[in-house]
């Protein structure tokens, strides 16, 4: 604008070709920036903290080059870095210490600020003047300077702004504010000069404060200035400034320059702390301190965010608005705070609109109407609507669908659930009369359920307050007739208590107060209003009736009243006459005086008390009470007291509070301690804990229901599920239910709609933790070749799941070490063939050997080849060989327990086709699999311990996953072997092979190996060196024997047997009886031991000589088929003992099981357990039977099921063989060889055929089984058997060729495994079906068919399930029926442990037998064991099928108990319950102690109780029961030992700070004629410590409000001439100790501030005049004034906070605002005037720069 200002006339042309020339230039840069590509994406930050930069590239679009730049910068990560990051040009210095410089390596430290060059890395090593330029250019980023923001980019230094953008020029103003106006700090300077004297050598300077900034001391004079400071923390500092130099203080840096003349400190700030700086004096003269710095406004405006809008929908308003901000403790206090400072305008509210979205349809509700019912519990209902409501507020019903996504408010809830009011006796008074007959009084409340006396209870049902009472005392005048009436307090407030009832719901009469009485002396009348009222329940209002609606007499109106004597005279007054005066006037001293009238209550009922004389004013005429006023008072007698109830308190029940109920609603508990005790003694106040069966009286209920009512709907989570992950962020979930407890606590479950509340979150994320690091594998990929030999690969990286659930790939160290195997392995496909020549298929094939390894001695290393099972012993080194056809050996991989194995340490993977495991260890034993291509084989290695026992496999080693894979890799045939072999061949296998279940295939032999490994089954010799071998290992240093030795040579290092020969065994033994089975594997182990060792000897050829052998001669022969054991089993038992030695044995025949064959033979001699198939040439079947047992077996022989009829064609031998001469077809069947003697029996069946047809063995029984987990039949019959059992159907065939077995069930085809139905499957095995966990489902006609080429036959068995009887789960059917049989009678359900019902006489009762069963049970009703049906005088109904049984009429007195039984076929059940008739009777309870143990008040008092059954309830229900004569009997009349006697305590002395209170301590003795005298102290010392008769109290100090004088006046001003002073207030005791303000909160405090007149509040505004306005017309004219604060006295200036109590004038408004007329306008301003209508405005200096703007003017 310096153009405007010195334009010539021909300037305007001048300026109009400078614009056209602007215009033009601007079209041509956007013609430049046309011919680039739009920016790219910004690059990432060249620093992650402290500033960096960030850059965007664009390409030229044009064939020629573009104008501009292609790349552009922005600042980035603007945030300060963590102390420990360092200095980033330091950073980029370190990283060449590692990088020789002239063959030497350095440590080097940044060069900064570098004038010529301030981006280049220059650097210099540690220690040397050697600077070195080690890069051209610092990283983008780096700072230029070290106290600048401008930052090197691309090796050029960048202006950046304090707002951290490029090219900004912004600073920051003197309050640190970046571009600010400095209006959120003040300028304070001033001076200071020193006034020290010798008794004061140090003074303050000045206090900065937090946060100043640019702060600058000088101090001229011989003193010396130090620092003390204060964090916001509370933690002080100090620091002498000694010596010149930079300091840090409390991280605030501190530059100090000690001169001769002078100091001077200088602070950048911001200070982090309150600094106090102060002086210390030196010397004679006086030093001045001139200071200033800027001080920052602590107490700031600051905006809040906009509340909550209005509505929350359909429109609505938000505002915002101001808070005062203190920014030392970052938080919001007082606003006076920020009105203390001029400069802190408060921003206006902002306003603006919000949820402008229309309301969604509602629902709406009508009031609650009134309650049904006032007390009780009761319903009330109200009416729901769904609505919706317009923007203007309109609001219509809708259908309710629209408001079906927000739950439907209940419109019917519960109320005044409170219980009704009732009536509560209070205690009895003591009777009217000390002898003879009284009465005494109680005074009865209605209370409500708060415990408050009201009105509401029925009037019928009032308990009586007045009853006749019996003193035992004989009278010794002439008894009146009537009983005395009480005149005195019981009956007195029993009346009043009466007649101020409250108003009830029936109507009765309600007297109001009564009024004063008619004269001030004398005898005069009182009347009040009685009204009949009744209370309307519904509106709870008080409505008045006629008189005569209220029933009973109405009370009194009116009344006597005696205000006092009138002039010394005394009327005689009766107040029971209400008409008026007696006649003349007595004397008072004759007509009244005092007499005692018996004794006040006892003050405890036992365990010693006090009774005080009443003391009574009496007429001595009428012997009637009077005012005690009319009595003389200085003949009022002396107090009285005398002891009362000194027995030691019986044991009672002391009862706590209730706690509060456990639930708001549903059904809470609540519970109390209750225990039983004992009082000794209440001087000492000693209390004994008993047992509970010490207190007679019945224990008080401990638990209680309480809120018994439903509960509102409400969400009821679930506990939360397991996480769906281990690490990297999971998700567990949970179920919520909308559910409602109602009153008997259970839960109803209810639609979510049902509950209003917000759903609690049924999902949340779970193991927020990063995951390890783990190598994550591809799939393997093809074979790198088509044919031949080649390999695969896979890659690996290595991730890490984060806790967001995020996979991050990370560096690969993170990671385990990956094996080379696991990324590359072999593959072998088919080989490739050669030119000319047809290619072979021929498979790979592995050379197996199927033998059994046992190792006996120790060796170093064993050779083996897979394909066989191996027992060797620890420490073995083993070599395991994979000979391979067709081929390569480098490719055989190797498996453990299906895991890939690798080379290690301890295991040796060979590339020759072998494996060598180094000293064997028990995590060696297990599976080893060789693979050669498709070709697998295993070997299977287990150990043997010290003690010659297979040692236990690791438990880790399988899974029951890796079992089952385990079984299906190895080859089918011995999977089938493993499988028919599973039951094992000893007793104790284990439940799972016992049932069926596959097997570990590695385990197969250890039973066997087990038993060679035994004593039992080897030679003598050779057991002799297992011992010697491990007594050598056991102790190394003992003596060897020389036999032994010897024996060693014979033993061999490792046994070896086929595997064909255990698995002949396993299959031998697994078809022999249990009873035989432990014999004969003690037979054939010891065979198998021999046959190995006879093997091996031979092999050596070391068998020896007859003369020379040591083996004693076996009594099994070493036949190598294990049949052929047979007879020499039986000949071996036979000779096993001699006579009566011979133990007593179950029979077992002897079974040789071979398969079936066809039999031409003319004569066929065959043993049980084969079948035979007749042909035609068939003349004889022999079928042998042998057995053995002790006694000897009994044989008999049948066919089908039926004893064979001997004839003289089918023949009985005499060793009990069975012969058919000339077999016919009727001669085909199963015959069945039983031996039987008194322990057992045992049978064995063979089948005969003909021409081979199938034959199946049946049985036609009918079997029933309620008790067995088992059944096992033939088929051919029915079982009828209860659920759960495992049930087994035998069909035996026969036939040649062998049938084929199939299975049906009605009619449908059994698979070999099937599930029947949930819990229950099938198994077929050998021609049987076993059926487990039988059940209904399970029900049906199983058949099974024998097949084979010769023909078919099939049989059946019939299946039924049965179902004892028992309770059903569900009893709502029998409930039901119950309702629907007798809807009104009382009922009971039978149990097995029994119920009970009581019962009025003469009422009928409904029984319920609940059952189930199948088939449905027969119930049978019994009383008391009797069948129902003789039960005498008993009227009885069945009803329900027998479920049901009704009695009726039923009489007093117990009716026994009734049972129902119910049975079917499968069982029995029997439930029962007890009638109980209730009836009321009177019952006398004699006191166990006596009422005194001395004195003259001792009885025995009997005590009549109304009881129902044996519980006591209210005597109005015994009325009209014959009454129990009671008469009460004297006990214990002697004199009591003396005892001490105390008052009660006086007052005390002193309200505070210790007193002193007193009572009367006296040792009374009471007579057997009930006087109590005083006798002397010893007696009672003797006895009993003598109470204190004096205590201390009121303990606590006194304390008092002290102040000290008021302050000086000299605190902020409040006003003209106004200050405020100050004065400390503070706690205090009376002896001056002060004490925490809180010890005397209950006083009042006095203040501690209070205004006052001060001559430096007379200040003022003063305003000058306004300047002239800047504009004539328009909006932008303003004119301006001087405004500042003057002293009234003095007129000058003073600081503006001083005038603060006073609003401050505006220094400016605007002028002028009126519209500018089209012509030219004046102005203060000076225009430049251009022919093209353009006008330039010259900007006036001081103006604010929204001003500064061109005019337009048309």
């Amino acid at each position: 604008m310096e153009c405007c200002r010195r334009a010539a006339p021909g300037t305007p042309l001048l300026v109009l070709a400078f614009l056209l020339l602007s215009s033009r230039t601007a079209r041509s840069e956007e013609d430049r920036e046309g011919l680039w590509d739009a920016w790219g994406p910004w690059s990432e930050c060249s620093r992650t903290c402290g500033g960096g930069a960030s850059y965007s590239l664009r390409r030229c679009l044009s064939s020629k080059s573009c104008e501009g730049r292609n790349i552009r910068y922005r600042t980035c990560s603007n945030v300060d870095c963590p102390p420990e990051a360092g200095d980033f040009r330091a950073q980029q210095c370190s990283a060449h210490n590692d990088v020789k410089y002239h063959g030497q390596l350095y440590e080097w430290l940044p060069v900064s600020n570098d004038p010529d060059n301030p981006c280049s890395l220059k650097c210099q090593a540690k220690g040397t003047s050697l600077v070195v330029e080690l890069a051209p250019k610092v990283l983008d980023g780096t700072r230029c300077y070290t106290e600048s923001l401008d930052m090197c980019i691309s090796g050029l230094c960048q202006i950046v702004g304090c707002d951290h953008q490029l090219g900004s020029t912004v600073k920051e103003d003197n309050c640190g504010v970046c571009n600010g106006d400095g209006s959120t700090c003040r300028l304070v300077r001033g001076q200071y000069k020193s006034q020290l004297s010798a008794s004061k050598s140090d003074d303050t300077v000045v206090a900065i404060p937090y946060g100043s900034r640019h702060i600058r001391l000088v101090l001229k004079g011989p003193d010396h200035l130090y620092l003390e400071t204060k964090t916001l923390q509370g933690t002080k500092g100090e620091n002498s400034l000694s010596s010149t130099g930079i300091f840090l203080v409390d991280n605030s840096t501190v530059d100090f320059q000690k001169l001769p003349d002078k100091e001077i400190l200088r602070m950048t700030g911001p200070l982090t702390a309150d600094f106090i700086i102060k002086i210390h004096d030196l010397g004679p003269a006086d030093s001045t301190v001139q200071f200033i710095f800027y001080q920052p406004i602590i107490h700031r405006w600051r905006e809040t965010d906009f509340f909550p809008c209005s509505a929350t929908c359909g429109g609505g308003y938000q505002l915002t608005s101001a808070e005062c901000y203190d920014l030392r403790s970052n938080r919001v206090v007082a606003d006076q705070y920020c009105h203390y400072y001029p400069e802190n305008v408060k921003p206006k509210p902002k306003l603006q609109e919000c949820n402008l979205d229309p309301c969604p349809a509602r629902w709406e509700a009508t009031p609650w109407t009134a309650c049904s019912s006032s007390c009780g519990g009761g319903i009330q209902s109200r009416a729901v609507s769904c609505v919706e409501e317009d923007i203007q507020g309109h609001v219509t019903s809708v259908e309710e669908w629209k408001c079906m996504y927000t739950p439907k408010m209940p419109v019917v809830q519960p109320c005044n659930i409170f219980d009704c009011p009732k009536w509560l006796a209070q205690e009895w008074s003591p009777c009217t009369v000390t002898c003879g007959q009284g009465l005494r009084y109680r005074v009865v409340l209605c209370i409500d359920h708060r415990g408050m006396h009201t009105g509401g209870c029925s009037a019928k049902t009032k308990p009586h307050i007045k009853e006749e009472c019996i003193i035992p005392t004989p009278c010794y005048k002439p008894r009146e007739k009537l009983p005395i009436e009480a005149k005195l307090p019981w009956f007195k407030q029993a009346q009043e208590l009466e007649e101020g009832a409250a108003v009830s719901e029936e109507p009765s009469f309600i007297p109001e107060a009564w009024s004063a009485c008619t004269v001030t002396c004398g005898v005069g009348t009182q009347v009040r209003i009685i009204r009949c009222q009744v209370l309307l329940p519904f509106s709870q209002s008080v409505a008045d009736l006629p008189a005569d609606e209220c029933e009973g007499p109405k009370p009194a109106s009116q009344r006597a009243c005696y205000a006092g004597p009138c002039n010394g005279e005394t009327p005689e007054f009766n107040p029971d006459n209400g008409d008026g005066l007696l006649g003349g006037l007595q004397d008072l001293d004759e007509l009244y005086d005092w007499e005692y009238e018996g004794f006040t209550k006892c003050s405890e009922s036992c365990g010693g008390g006090v009774q005080e004389a009443v003391v009574s004013c009496l007429n001595k005429q009428t012997r009637e009470l009077a005012d005690e006023n009319l009595c003389v008072t200085s003949r009022r007698p002396p107090q009285l007291l005398k002891s009362c109830n000194l027995d030691p308190c019986p044991a009672r029940w002391e009862i706590g509070k209730w706690s509060p109920c456990s639930l708001t609603c549903g059904v809470g508990l609540q519970t109390r301690d209750v225990v039983c005790s004992h009082l000794l003694s209440r001087e000492m106040n000693e209390v004994v804990v008993l047992a509970d069966e010490l207190c007679h009286h019945p224990k008080p209920s401990t638990v209680q229901a309480c809120n018994r009512f439903n509960c509102p709907p409400a969400w009821y989570p679930a506990q939360w599920q397991l996480c769906s992950r281990t690490c990297g962020g999971g998700i567990q979930k949970r179920d919520v239910l909308c559910k409602q407890r109602m009153a008997d606590g259970s839960f109803l479950e209810l639609p979510e709609t049902f509950c209003s509340a917000s759903k609690p979150t049924s999902h949340q994320g779970c193991k927020k933790d990063d995951c390890p690091s783990e190598w994550l594998l591809s799939e393997w990929s093809e074979c790198s070749v088509s044919c031949g030999e080649g390999t695969q690969t896979r890659s690996a990286i290595c991730q890490r799941v984060l806790k967001t659930g995020v996979s991050t790939v990370v560096n690969s160290t993170l990671c385990p070490p990956l094996p080379f195997s696991s990324s590359i392995r072999p593959c072998m496909l088919a080989t490739c063939a050669r030119p000319g020549r047809p290619s072979t298929k021929h498979s790979p094939h592995i050379a197996a050997a199927r033998n059994i390894y046992i190792q006996t001695r120790r060796q170093r290393k064993l050779h083996f080849v897979v394909g066989g099972f191996a027992y060797l012993l620890p420490k073995t080194t083993v070599v395991l060989r994979c000979p391979t056809r067709r081929f390569r050996k480098p490719l055989i991989t190797w498996e453990k327990d299906g895991q890939h194995s690798i080379s290690s340490a301890h295991v040796t993977v060979a590339p020759f086709g072998y494996l060598k495991i180094h000293r064997l260890k028990p995590s060696d034993a297990g599976i080893y699999t060789c693979s050669a291509g498709p070709a697998r084989e295993q070997f299977v290695i287990k150990l043997i311990g010290g003690n010659r026992k297979l040692v236990a496999r690791p438990l880790s080693l399988w899974s029951e996953e890796e079992e089952a894979l385990q079984v299906r890799k190895t080859n089918p045939k011995e999977a089938l072997q493993t499988h028919k072999h599973q039951n094992g061949i000893f007793s104790n296998g284990s439940k799972a092979e016992k049932r069926g279940l596959t097997a570990d295939p590695g385990n197969r032999y250890d039973d066997i190996v087990s038993r060679l490994l035994e004593q039992g089954g080897w030679p003598g010799e050779l057991l002799a060196s297992w011992e010697v071998q491990d007594s050598a290992e056991r102790n190394a240093s003992s003596e060897e024997d020389p036999n032994a030795e010897q024996a060693l040579l014979h033993l061999p290092f490792t046994m070896v047997a086929e595997q064909k020969r255990l698995d002949d065994i396993l299959r031998n033994l697994s078809q022999q009886p249990e009873e035989l089975r432990d014999l004969y594997s003690k037979h054939l182990v010891a065979q198998l031991a021999q046959d190995i060792f006879r093997s091996h000897l031979e092999n050596q050829d070391l068998l020896p000589k007859p003369s020379e052998q040591r083996f004693p001669p076996m009594a099994v022969p070493a036949h190598k088929h294990v049949s052929g054991f047979s007879s020499s089993l039986r000949s071996s038992s036979g000779e096993a003992g001699g006579g009566s030695r011979r133990p007593h044995r179950k029979p077992a025949i002897l079974r040789k099981i071979s398969a079936a064959q066809q039999l031409s033979a003319s004569e066929v001699v065959t043993h049980l357990g084969q079948t035979v198939a007749l042909a035609s040439g068939t003349l004889s079947v022999l079928l042998h039977c042998e057995a053995v047992g002790n006694p000897r077996p009994t044989i008999h022989w049948t066919r089908n099921g039926e004893a064979v009829q001997f004839s003289d064609r089918i023949l009985l031998q005499p060793d009990d063989s069975l012969q058919i001469l000339a077999p016919v077809e009727a001669d085909v069947g199963f015959y069945t060889c039983n031996a039987t003697n008194a322990l057992g029996y045992d049978s064995v069946s063979i089948a005969v055929t003909l021409a081979g047809k199938p034959l199946v063995k049946t049985s036609r029984m009918t079997v029933l089984n309620t008790e067995k987990p088992t059944v096992t039949v033939d088929i051919g019959g029915t079982v009828r058997t209860v659920r759960g059992v495992n049930v087994t159907i035998n069909c035996q065939v026969a036939g040649v060729p062998e049938a084929e077995v199939t299975w049906f069930r009605n009619k449908s085809k059994l698979g070999s495994s099937h599930h029947l139905h949930e819990g229950s499957s099938h198994h077929l095995h050998e021609g049987s079906l076993l059926l487990t966990d039988v059940s209904f489902s399970d029900q049906g006609l199983y058949s099974c068919r024998a097949a084979n080429l010769h023909g078919e036959q099939t049989e059946s068995t019939q299946l039924l399930i049965l179902d004892p009887p028992q309770v059903p789960t569900q009893l709502e059917d029998i409930r039901a029926l119950l309702l629907a049989t007798g809807p009104n009678l009382p009922s009971v359900l039978m149990s097995p442990l029994g119920t009970q019902l009581v019962l009025d006489p003469g009422n009928s009762a409904l029984l319920g037998c609940p059952i189930k069963g199948h088939p449905t049970p027969n119930i049978t009703w019994f009383q008391n064991g009797q069948p129902i049906a003789t039960a005498p005088g008993l009227t009885h109904h069945i009803w329900g099928a027998g479920q049901i049984l009704r009695v009726a009429n039923l009489s007093g007195g117990p009716q026994g108990e009734f049972s129902c039984l119910a049975q079917n076929e499968a069982g029995t059940l029997l439930q029962k319950a007890s009638l109980v008739i209730q009836d009321y009777w009177w019952s006398v309870d004699r006191l166990a102690t006596c009422s005194a143990s001395c004195g003259n008040r001792g009885i025995h008092q009997p005590r009549l109780r109304c009881l129902l059954n044996t519980t006591e309830v209210d005597p109005e229900h015994c009325t009209g029961k014959p009454r129990p004569a009671v008469q009460p009997v004297a006990c214990n009349r002697r004199d009591c030992p003396s005892r001490w006697m105390v008052t009660s305590w006086s007052a005390c002395t002193r309200s505070c700070g210790g007193g002193v209170q007193t009572r009367r301590v006296t040792c009374q003795k009471l007579k057997a004629s009930g006087i109590s005298t005083p006798v002397s102290n010893d007696m009672c010392s003797q006895l009993a410590k003598r109470p204190v008769d004096t205590q201390a109290c009121n303990q606590q100090l006194c304390v008092e409000w002290a102040f000290s004088s008021w302050g000086q006046c000299n605190g902020p001003c409040i006003g003209p001439r106004l200050a405020v002073q100050h004065r400390q207030v503070f706690c205090q005791t009376r002896d001056g100790i002060t004490l925490p303000s809180e010890q005397c909160s209950a006083l009042p405090r006095p203040v501690s501030t209070q205004n006052c007149w001060s001559e430096a509040c007379s200040v003022h505004w003063r305003v000058s005049l306004w300047t002239l306005c800047t504009a004539t017309c328009g909006n932008y004219g303003f004119q301006s004034r001087r405004v500042e604060c003057v002293h009234v006295r003095t007129n000058k200036a003073v600081p503006e906070h001083l005038c603060s109590w006073g609003p401050r004038p505006a220094n400016w408004q605007r002028c002028n605002v009126t519209p500018c007329e089209n012509s030219t306008f004046q102005s203060q301003r000076t225009f430049c005037k251009f022919p093209t209508g353009h006008r330039v405005q010259r900007a006036i200096p001081g103006t604010e720069p929204e001003h500064r703007a061109l005019d337009q003017v048309p």
